[in-house]
């Protein structure tokens, strides 16, 4: 992961909150899938403001994709693990 300022924590966990607002009316599977489809769109546009043309993007693509999945997988892994080291804490209000 890479380094996080002193802000990241607060502006993932406002994310999740929204995420879990929407809850009241959509499936833990549905609003999951449209957060993954907001995180997919927004590093879609974060990956195209690093290029100067639609030709160095698909040039990039191979690069931008494997940074992105790297990222999203060692921060899934991390939190699967601290949900299995604190299943019973944090699943305690379900």
């Amino acid at each position: 992961m890479a380094d996080v300022d002193a802000h990241f924590y607060d502006r993932a966990d406002a994310l999740i909150e929204l995420a879990n607002a929407q809850l009241a009316g959509a499936s833990r599977a549905q609003v999951g899938d449209s957060f993954l489809y907001a995180a997919a769109r927004f590093h879609a546009w974060s990956g195209a403001c690093g290029q100067d043309s639609a030709a160095a993007m698909a040039g990039a693509k191979a690069q931008l994709l494997a940074h992105f999945v790297d990222q999203y997988r060692a921060m899934l892994e991390a939190n699967l693990d601290d949900y299995v080291a604190h299943f019973d804490q944090y699943m305690q209000a379900r």
